[in-house]
């Protein structure tokens, strides 16, 4: 080495003629404005020295590059702009090479992608995922992968966000070699010094050939549009990334560039991508609560799950495919095999997908054990409760975890609903009571929602978002209510579309309407693929405290009467002849509709989508309004992710209250006060929104003041 320089945030240092440039700006490296400036200034100071013969590119520390700096998110850009400082990368005169360790995703796999060769080790993961932000690669990946290695594999590449292990990237041809160990720099320089040796020159990725065969590339990019109709409807950035490889391949480079920039800036500017970033931002977010931050958690090596049915055993599943020693515990032989048998019937349908071997089910099934006895919780470390929902069931299950249970052992309830004070003070340890309501399938759903008792202690809580970090689970906190946060917010707009069904609009166009918005499912599909039993209970539960001014649509109840609970009997709102799969509208349905407009004395009138739209929302936006008022959620992105991954709303839109940011809390509040001329009981404004409107502040002002 024959002498150093330092560029700000990128370290310059010649190599004999090898010239190495360091991205150094921890933790990943980011393409922050100094480090794009420090690029800029270090290739046109090597195009001007003869003592440079090749220039190499690594990153300092893990990885080579993470992309875009997410600081400088929703800033005024400041230049030099990527693409610049890439296409300088890729016009040098000199060979470049990229040595890739860690992860080069985003623009930091569009500057390998202009480096002239790539080398990676065995630990690299090479990825573009701006599609999961609502945006496109904008630096010309869109234009150099596809030419590299074909339209196909670049747009699964891009339309998915995944990311490449080093091998794949291998033999799509995204990186020239593999080399061994863990020295990017060694392997590196020797692969630049080969290169040098060999006169190889300089192989500037716009101008690989893959995209030759017109017909074959036009016939991929045809289907990629075609799935993409099913896959991601409505969505902007996913139909752009297929438009700028269009571009890539009926336009000149630099055309193509032009077309990808046009499209990059249609993204930014979308709301879509507002939604995605903040959805983004929200889920490291909501990692964070009071007690994490002062308490650290308790050991969890051995979980013990009370109930078999299907919330319990896929409980067991998640803990299970966390690594977790797991005991099921039942109240008799026959619910213990059915439990047992709702465990095996997971795997065995991985099997059948053969995304798992019979060796791989029986090495899981060997840290689970099933029991009748509640003596085998002594050595447990956190203890799952996930019986019917019922208080006095839920109690008798707490007084028995209470006698065997060791100290400091976690006591956790999967309850929806119920007051878990209640729960907490009927146990002598209080401080080792917690909610964790899991979603069904418990197995596959991403929400967590943990509920914090008075009583509990911090490092209880730190303990439920620990496993919930080892479960690859999303944990929201939420206080005690009915409810918590989601099924809270849940009864009411459920209720805003009981109202509209009785009021005239089908409960197959409500559901229309929300799936257009964006949702999988509408309310009343969502009501039988739950079962409409659950919510009868609830109901029967609540009859007695029912303020009996309020408005009470009984159709739910006329169905429940004749045993229609949706998927399970194979029929409610909809008719399942075919199976779940296959919803039909039912004749009867709309007939006992009729009959209770009727005996309520309301005649039809017509709804229009919109309409349906802003009151569905509205009883969404408010109720959500008044759980972070009495702070049952800690900021208002909690109540966002909660319903993103809870409940089925579009990631796009960013959850109901950033959503109600986007469409504006005065004209939210201007709907309520519209409603509530009819309805003065159900439509009352949230306080909070009225301070928020009054202060001309949104709900996202909530999310920095913690």
């Amino acid at each position: 080495m024959s002498r150093d320089t330092a560029q700000p945030s990128v370290a310059s240092a010649l190599h004999g003629n090898i010239l190495v440039l360091t991205l150094d700006n921890p933790p990943v490296n980011a393409l922050g404005v100094e480090v794009r400036r420090g690029l800029l200034a270090a290739m046109d100071s090597a195009a001007d020295d003869p003592t440079v013969a090749a220039i190499l590119l690594v990153g300092a520390g893990r990885h080579f590059c993470g992309g875009a700096d997410i600081r400088e998110f929703g800033q005024t850009p400041q230049a030099p702009a990527l693409p610049a400082v890439v296409k300088r990368i890729e016009d040098s005169a000199k060979p470049v090479v990229a040595a890739i360790q860690g992860v080069a995703l985003g623009g930091g796999l569009e500057v390998a992608l202009a480096a002239h060769y790539r080398l990676a080790l065995g630990s690299a993961r090479l990825g573009l995922p701006e599609v999961l932000l609502g945006l496109l690669p904008g630096a010309g990946g869109t234009q150099r992968l596809p030419r590299l290695i074909g339209a196909r594999a670049a747009l699964e590449l891009m339309l998915s966000g995944r990311h490449l292990n080093a091998r794949e990237a291998l033999d799509l041809g995204v990186v020239d070699r593999l080399a061994e160990g863990e020295d990017a720099l060694a392997a590196g320089l020797a692969y630049a010094r080969e290169l040098v040796d060999s006169h190889a020159g300089v192989r500037r990725t716009r101008d690989a050939r893959a995209l030759g065969d017109q017909h074959l590339q036009r016939e991929q990019i045809n289907a990629a549009r075609e799935q993409l109709t099913h896959k991601a409807k409505g969505l902007l950035s996913p139909q752009n990334i297929i438009r700028a490889v269009e571009a890539a391949l009926d336009r000149p480079f630099d055309q193509g560039l032009e077309e990808e920039r046009r499209l990059f800036q249609e993204c930014l500017d979308s709301p879509q991508r507002a939604g995605l970033v903040h959805a983004f931002f929200a889920e490291r977010e909501v990692l964070k609560a009071p007690e994490t931050r002062i308490a650290q958690p308790r050991p969890i090596e051995q979980v013990a799950v009370v109930g078999g049915g299907t919330m319990g055993a896929g409980i067991a599943v998640s803990a299970l495919d966390a690594g977790l020693q797991v005991t099921m515990i039942e109240r008799d032989q026959q619910a213990l095999d059915r439990g047992r048998g709702n465990v095996e019937k997971v795997y065995d349908g991985l099997i059948e997908k053969g995304r798992l071997d019979a060796a791989g089910k029986a090495a899981t099934l060997a840290r689970f054990r099933a029991s009748l006895d509640y003596q085998d919780l002594a050595r447990a470390d956190l203890v799952i409760e996930a019986v019917f929902e019922d208080m006095a069931a839920k109690q008798a299950v707490f007084k028995e975890l209470d006698r065997v249970c060791k100290p400091g052992a976690v006591l956790a309830s999967n309850t929806s609903y119920l007051d878990l004070n209640a729960i907490a003070d009927s146990v002598s340890r209080p401080a080792d009571v917690i909610g964790l309501h899991f979603f069904s399938p418990a197995n596959i759903m991403k929400l967590l929602e943990i509920v914090v008792p008075a009583k509990v202690a911090p490092d209880v809580v730190a303990t439920a978002f620990e496993l919930a970090k080892k479960l690859r689970k999303v944990p929201v906190r939420a206080g005690v209510c009915d409810g918590f946060i989601g099924n809270r917010i849940l009864a009411v707009y459920r209720q805003a579309a009981d109202y509209m069904m009785e009021d005239g609009a089908s409960p197959y166009q409500i559901d229309q309407a929300l799936r257009d918005f964006g949702f999988p499912m509408g309310p009343f599909q969502v009501a039988d693929l739950a079962g409409g039993d659950i919510g009868w209970a609830t109901r029967k539960r609540k009859a007695a405290t029912r303020n009996p001014d309020a408005r009470y649509v009984q159709i739910a109840d006329r169905l429940c009467e004749r045993g229609w609970f949706g998927h399970k009997t194979g029929r409610g709102y909809y008719l399942y002849a075919q199976g779940p799969r296959n919803a039909t509208q039912d004749p009867e349905v709309l007939a006992i509709i009729d009959a209770e407009r009727a005996r309520a004395g309301i005649t039809p009138r017509p709804f229009g989508n919109p309409e349906i739209l802003r009151r569905y929302m509205a009883a969404m936006i408010n109720e959500g309004a008044n759980v972070v008022h009495e702070g049952i959620a800690l900021r208002p992105l909690d109540v966002d992710i909660t319903f993103i991954h809870g409940y089925g709303f579009p990631r796009y839109r960013g959850g109901p209250l950033k959503y109600a940011d986007q469409y504006g809390l005065p004209q939210v509040l201007a709907d309520i006060r519209e409603f509530a001329e009819q309805d003065p009981l159900f439509w009352k404004a949230s306080l909070l929104l009225e301070q928020l409107v009054e202060r001309g502040e949104n709900f996202d002002s909530l999310n920095h003041s913690h």
